[in-house]
């Protein structure tokens, strides 16, 4: 429970509070990255200053590329009394090994679309006819 000098906020005003969405909370919520929230009589669900504060990490930490489920990982470590940031030192350093990796089979794309567009000019330039499908045809892995 709240003590009765501490702000509720409505799901409404956490959202604009934190700057998210409302769908947003209740997706996090019901995958138990929030706390079940305190409900009024009448069933409406209030968030604390905390809630707001955990909200706006998730943000950020989707923001970083972060699954909800390392999120909430990363928060399970939190409220066990743990300090997580060696967690999100591997889950950032994973992260940027996957770019590194999505990176380089950029470039070998790049690469080839560049030698299959080169070989479709000297084609033309021959007046070869259907040049795509000839190079597609003929990619390399085909």
């Amino acid at each position: 429970m709240t003590t009765a000098d501490q702000h509720l906020y409505t799901v409404s005003q956490a959202a604009q509070q934190a700057g998210v969405t409302r769908k947003a909370i209740r997706t996090w919520e019901n995958k138990g990255l929030l706390p079940p929230a305190e409900r009024t009589e009448a069933g409406y669900r209030l968030f604390t200053a905390d809630d707001i504060a955990v909200l706006r990490f998730i943000r950020q930490a989707k923001t970083l590329g972060l699954t909800l489920a390392e999120v909430g990982d990363i928060l399970a470590l939190q409220r066990d009394g743990a300090q997580p940031c060696g967690r999100v030192t591997q889950l950032l350093d994973a992260h940027i090994d996957q770019i590194d990796r999505t990176l380089t089979e950029l470039r070998q794309l790049r690469k080839a679309l560049v030698t299959a567009r080169r070989t479709a000019d000297q084609a033309r330039r021959a007046g070869g006819d259907a040049v795509v499908c000839q190079i597609i045809e003929t990619s390399p892995g085909r």
